[in-house]
């Protein structure tokens, strides 16, 4: 690893901000409330592999501008009416955007849940430090799982969804459909770094279940069982609001 991410958060407010996480959850067993679950808290230093791109990106659309127009119709009853209806213009569109994509995140773990890294992302790259070894003390240091190049291709995906989005937001008028973008990246590099997290890995009943948590930021995701006899009731609960709104709009 190039760059190390220190932990900024303790382990005695991660078990603080879990226990209410889990009282928040109102579908969640009684039991597991009750359990003393963040005695299983650990903290990791997870690799990780940023990119860096400066990208220069033209595009090409069709933008679409609504307008509306009137049109009469027969009701159910035969009676004519006039509704406005909308369409739509389509016209040639093209531009350019310059962006730079500073320190894109790649997860190189395969132990920690991804979506629940990108809950708890970004991780401030900003504070990063020279790698140490004495910043591992005490921690778990996973070696990385997913190599640079399938990280690299993982990256570029990731910049071409973005590059589609900020240049869709380009596009004039109220829509655009067809949208082709050509980027041209250079100033290309990449790190390899470590950064914080506290993890909680838990069984609940046949299944298992993690929570995550930034350990530079705070961020907290995780998952968790349901009951099924409190959905049950929440289910029955609406449908008895529904009734009486249904009974009481006669």
């Amino acid at each position: 690893p190039q760059s190390v991410l220190p932990f900024k958060v303790s382990q005695t407010d991660v078990r603080e901000h879990i226990k209410r996480w889990y009282a928040s959850k109102w579908f969640a067993p009684g039991a597991l409330k009750r359990r003393a679950l963040v005695d299983q808290l650990k903290s990791l230093y997870v690799p990780y592999w940023t990119f860096d791109a400066q990208v220069h990106c033209r595009w090409t659309a069709e933008a679409g501008h609504y307008y509306y127009v009137n049109e009469t119709v027969r009701d159910s009853k035969g009676r004519l009416q006039t509704r406005q209806v909308r369409k739509v213009r389509w016209v040639p569109a093209a531009g350019e955007l310059d962006h730079f994509f500073d320190d894109e995140p790649v997860p190189g773990t395969q132990g920690v849940a991804r979506d629940l890294l990108k809950q708890v992302e970004p991780f401030p790259t900003g504070d990063l430090v020279p790698y140490d070894t004495g910043y591992l003390s005490g921690h778990v240091v996973e070696h990385y799982q997913v190599v640079l190049v399938d990280a690299a291709q993982q990256a570029r995906e990731s910049m071409h969804a973005q590059l589609m989005s900020l240049c869709g937001s380009q596009v004039p008028g109220d829509t655009y459909r067809n949208l082709q973008i050509d980027p041209d990246s250079s100033g290309q590099t990449f790190k390899h770094i470590l950064v914080p997290v506290w993890l909680l890995t838990y069984t609940f009943g046949a299944k298992t279940f993690q929570v995550v948590a930034n350990g530079s930021t705070g961020v907290l995701a995780g998952r968790y069982p349901k009951s099924a006899w409190k959905i049950l009731f929440a289910v029955l609960a609406a449908l008895v609001v529904i009734l009486i709104i249904a009974l009481a709009s006669r």
